[in-house]
């Protein structure tokens, strides 16, 4: 009875996974050839063959029922050599030379986008099935698609190497209508050079994948003129779970305080962190230094980037030198700006320059100011202050 429990949980599971993996490659339901089928599933079953081993073999050849009672389910892993063999074979397509003693037109095409071999193997370890994607039909429409799009050439291996899936999508049937789709949300086109550069993948959700977070800004009281800033400004928020990242993350800035939206609006990037090892340890290092919960809350409202700064690198350095100054810590609650600028090329020489003056100001004002005005303002309140004096 127990082996059958764990036999139809695999099962399940591996079923589950599938169809995640599947549904990357549909992005308008439409019907898929046998060769995007096949690129599409093969990376996940060579992944769950290599996991779960005979137990996968047992769901496929007894589909739609579970594997027969009796017969044992153990976990035997094919030699590492299945997977490798595929891998070595694709990596051996691209270093093959033709009877001219040149590279495939492909790999050629790509070393002229400034991919050296080294690089482009990397990618096809990776991902082998882009061993086999044709130069014509698929690398080439792709890459001119995207210079067309005002990337630069320079930029074009990093992006295919974030995402070699890219060029095994559609573009009439796929990316451009996704990014019509994009667009309709709000998504600024004459920025899409550097959205896909931030996060090529993008391109490659599901609109059930795009929805499913679309649901949860609305939720959270994102107006639909902010939706399309939030997802230009960080694209890959549409990777991140709702129920396992987003919604649990949004919970907590709640609990601090914090408008959810607002934060969402002003630094999306917060939401890609992790609770525990990145937004408790920033909070406790202000509830230590004496600041309430109402106050944290704050001064993350005012500036979302609070938590993606390095507590060893940034905020300790910074708050010792804080200390220095010779200001309340009510200050840092009014200006928690303070945190995100150079230490050592910003903060110690301007105040440096305050304090050989003599007189005092704001944080503000010494930080966020042009050179200029701040000059300026600097030479009003020293004229200021002599003034009292007289």
């Amino acid at each position: 009875m127990q082996l059958l429990q764990e036999s139809s949980t695999n099962r399940t599971f591996l079923l589950t996974t599938l169809c995640q993996g599947f549904i990357l490659f549909i992005n308008l339901g439409r019907e898929l050839t046998t060769l995007e089928i096949r690129d599409a599933l093969t990376p996940y079953l060579e992944s769950l063959l290599e996991e779960h081993g005979r137990t996968l073999v047992d769901v496929v050849e007894n589909f739609p029922d579970p594997p027969v009672k009796d017969k044992p389910v153990t976990q035997v892993s094919p030699p590492d050599s299945a997977v490798d063999s595929k891998k070595l074979k694709a990596v051996s397509r691209v270093s093959e030379t033709g009877p001219a003693g040149k590279l495939r037109p492909q790999v050629l095409y790509l070393m002229e986008l400034g991919m050296d071999l080294e690089k482009i193997k990397v990618i096809i370890r990776r991902f082998p099935s882009f061993a086999y994607y044709s130069l014509e039909g698929k690398i080439k429409p792709v890459v001119e698609f995207l210079l067309e799009l005002g990337v630069p050439k320079s930029d074009i291996p990093i992006i295919l190497s974030k995402r070699p899936q890219l060029c095994g999508i559609s573009l009439s049937e796929n990316l451009i209508p996704t990014m019509t789709f994009l667009e309709t949300l709000g998504v600024d086109k004459k920025q899409w050079a550097k959205v896909i550069y931030r996060f090529p993948a993008l391109l490659t959700y599901s609109r059930q994948k795009v929805k499913t977070t679309l649901d949860f800004l609305y939720e959270m009281g994102v107006s639909s003129e902010n939706v399309g800033k939030i997802l230009t400004r960080c694209p890959n928020i549409i990777s991140y779970s709702v129920e396992d990242k987003l919604r649990p993350t949004a919970k907590y800035f709640c609990s601090l305080g914090v408008d959810v939206a607002v934060l969402l609006l002003r630094c999306p990037q917060t939401f890609g962190l992790s609770i525990e090892a990145n937004l408790k340890p920033v909070t406790e290092f202000f509830l230590d230094k004496g600041y309430t919960v109402e106050e944290v809350g704050i001064m993350t409202s005012r500036y979302g980037a609070l938590y993606t700064f390095s507590l060893v690198d940034n905020l300790i350095p910074k708050w010792d030198f804080f200390l220095t100054m010779d200001y309340s810590k009510s200050e840092l609650v009014k200006f928690p700006q303070y945190f995100g600028y150079s230490l050592e090329e910003r903060i110690k020489p301007r105040v440096a320059v305050v304090k050989d003056s003599g007189v005092k100001l704001l944080l503000n004002q010494i930080l966020s100011l042009s050179s200029r005005d701040f000059e300026k303002a600097l030479k009003k309140k020293i004229e200021k202050q002599l003034t009292d004096q007289v």
